[in-house]
């Protein structure tokens, strides 16, 4: 093989790899996770890396609204039956862009914040401090339990033509991944990535 094509292929490698590495860190990640007991109830505060593709961010820009679902679920085994789902959480943030002001907006459970930047509005989504995600009669503090949490992209609340795209094209598919620790309600839970 002549050094021309070694070189050739080695550039080509090299090229493949950035594109690879640039193409995972899109995408959501679970940064840090704890769960606090307030007045017998479990509240969550979490924060999550999110970043978008190019053609995600070029779609908020022309007036797309984007919806962000966080689930958080408590589960308890059962070796003679299915699971035990002892808690369920769902949380809807909206992300949109308003030309006129030029700001990002940002709304989930009554709470609304303004950006300047999509940087800003992303940190905005991806925090989540004080969400009472565990009532206290929903456990038995004698038990040990496992917490699930994630984040993703809502595409059912996406405009009719935007799903379709969202199907064939995996830039629309955002989500992290589903992270499973134990839940043990008299100690500490603390998750950090």
């Amino acid at each position: 093989m002549s050094q021309g094509i070694k070189q050739f292929i080695l550039c080509v490698l090299m090229a493949l790899s950035l594109f690879s590495a640039a193409a995972s860190a899109e995408g959501i990640k679970l940064k840090s996770a704890d769960l606090e007991r307030v007045d017998g109830d479990w509240l969550l505060n979490a924060t999550f890396q999110i970043e978008l593709t190019p053609g995600l961010e070029d779609a908020v820009q022309k007036g797309v609204v984007l919806y962000f679902q966080t689930e958080f679920d408590v589960t308890r085994s059962r070796w003679y039956w299915f699971d035990e789902k002892s808690a369920l959480a769902q949380r809807l943030t909206r992300l949109s862009y308003q030309p006129m002001t030029q700001q990002y907006r940002i709304a989930s459970e009554g709470f609304t914040f303004s950006a300047k930047t999509m940087f800003e509005a992303l940190q905005a989504v991806g925090s989540i401090g004080g969400w009472r995600v565990i009532d206290g009669n929903q456990i038995d503090p004698s038990k040990s339990y496992t917490a699930a949490l994630r984040m993703t992209l809502d595409l059912s609340k996406l405009p009719k033509p935007f799903q379709v795209n969202a199907l064939n094209n995996r830039d629309w598919n955002v989500t992290s991944d589903w992270l499973r620790f134990p839940f043990l309600p008299t100690g500490s839970n603390v998750i950090k990535r």
